[in-house]
């Protein structure tokens, strides 16, 4: 089965106060907003989250990598180490 792929998508977020641009494939935007949803979060408080918990990695990837990961971690059921 096959599926269309799309570019990235840049929307503006706010953490800490801060706005940001984040470039996401729509698959992504949509994954981040049904575990938002899901956490009963705004898409900015989960974005926020997954940023403090990149921060804390010892060499921390970009915030768009840290997204991607974070979902596919909690689409598969898998906690970091």
């Amino acid at each position: 089965m096959s599926f269309p792929l799309h570019p990235p998508v840049k929307r503006s977020v706010t953490i800490a106060g801060h706005p940001t641009s984040i470039s996401l494939e729509p698959v992504f935007w949509d994954a981040l907003e049904a575990e938002a949803a899901r956490q009963a979060l705004p898409v900015n408080a989960l974005v926020a989250r997954i940023d403090v918990e990149r921060m804390e990695a010892e060499d921390p990837p970009n915030l768009t990598s840290a997204i991607r990961q974070w979902l596919w971690r909690e689409r598969s059921g898998q906690m970091a180490p």
